[in-house]
């Protein structure tokens, strides 16, 4: 699943994140969400979360 419908995601997911230095290559990286923090029910870069590890980033992989 892609990361654009925020419905699919919740706390304690294991999700794929690109975060802002990494936009330009792509890179992901992975963790356990801890906050959603798209407001929006559909976002078409990925919605926007902070992992347990505290990084922020838009969700590419669910």
């Amino acid at each position: 699943m892609d990361g654009t419908r925020r419905a699919d995601i919740r706390p304690g997911l294991r999700v794929s994140i690109v975060l802002k230095k990494d936009q330009k290559t792509g890179k992901l990286t992975e963790g356990i969400v801890k906050d959603i923090l798209t407001n929006s029910p559909l976002h078409p870069h990925g919605i926007k979360v902070r992992l347990q590890s505290g990084e922020v980033g838009r969700v590419k992989k669910i």
